[in-house]
């Protein structure tokens, strides 16, 4: 009779196992089906035609754009921004936090779609074109890398699987990123881990920046790319980004005004509109929003450093 309790009990025991299980996974899978069935914020146009290789110019005109708040309404975030970006031009986007930067260059491969007025890339209204082939003209590199549990090499050719390895490493030695791979303990076979968790900050931008390099868009945004880094990896950085925008039109948000004063143009908003706008000389000509924030970091760093010498 024990001999049949027992025997009966690890079957039992299975079950019970396995229906815990399963009920985890039925709870975890609803919320991945409601998400797959969550509607695009942007849809594509019928009969939308493929955008032609970018060779002229950006255009804002009188764009707002306003977030829709659950219950509560909108809430504009930009009102009536009018700028051209011209094809080979280094433009930085300068303001406090919430001032509306990111929205507005998130605005341009369309991951929010305007509320009044239009973008226009080489006078075609990015609602009128593909989504594919806006977003294949655009590289972006933001703080926050996109890094997933795979290896070196299909992080950088993430949306290009069968690029050639001789591609692969030509991005990695342009992003200074072949020295620091070649040290893992499997080289570009090496799986780095969710959102890339075995590297560290610097090593993680420059794998983001070397996928950009692979891609070769025409346009590239950077989104506070160099942040969250500290000095010594921010200046490795810097000088992958330095090839990375050779030769491309760039919009470079910055939250370190240090990191902007080679811009060719500088555009300050505040509160959602543009304030200003001009080199980094003519608005420190200025008595303006640009000039304080240009001040107040350096106020700080200088304190900062002073503080650490003491």
């Amino acid at each position: 009779f024990v001999a049949a309790v027992l025997s009966m009990y690890n079957p039992v025991r299975k079950f019970a196992v396995f229906n815990n299980s399963f009920q985890q996974a039925l709870g975890a899978s609803s919320q991945l089906f409601k998400f797959m069935d969550t509607e695009d914020l942007v849809s594509e146009k019928p009969g939308a035609k493929a955008l032609p290789r970018f060779s002229r110019a950006i255009q804002f005109e009188n764009v707002s754009f306003s977030y829709q708040a659950d219950g509560e309404g909108s809430r504009e975030i930009l009102h009536n921004i009018n700028l051209e970006v011209r094809r080979g031009e280094i433009l930085a986007i300068v303001g406090s936090s919430g001032a509306g930067k990111s929205t507005l260059v998130h605005l341009l491969p369309r991951f929010f779609d305007v509320s009044s007025g239009r973008i226009l890339v080489d006078g075609h209204d990015v609602r009128d074109v593909t989504v594919s082939s806006l977003r294949s003209q655009i590289g972006i590199v933001t703080q926050d890398t996109i890094l997933f549990n795979d290896t070196v090499r299909n992080n950088i050719a993430y949306g290009q699987p069968h690029v050639a390895m001789k591609e692969v490493e030509g991005a990695a030695r342009a992003a200074l990123a072949h020295d620091f791979i070649q040290a893992l303990p499997a080289g570009y076979d090496t799986v780095i881990g969710e959102r890339g968790v075995r590297l560290s900050g610097g090593e993680r931008q420059r794998l983001a920046i070397a996928r950009a390099l692979l891609k070769n868009a025409p346009v590239l945004i950077l989104d506070e790319a160099t942040s969250a880094l500290d000095s010594e990896s921010e200046a490795l950085v810097q000088s992958a980004l330095h090839n990375l925008m050779s030769g491309r039109t760039v919009l470079v948000i910055a939250h370190r005004l240090s990191t902007v004063r080679r811009a060719d143009r500088i555009v300050v908003i505040e509160n959602g509109t543009i304030a200003d706008i001009g080199t980094h000389e003519d608005l420190m000509s200025k008595l303006g929003t640009y000039r304080r924030l240009y001040e107040l970091q350096f106020a700080s760093s200088d304190l900062t450093r002073a503080v650490a010498e003491t």
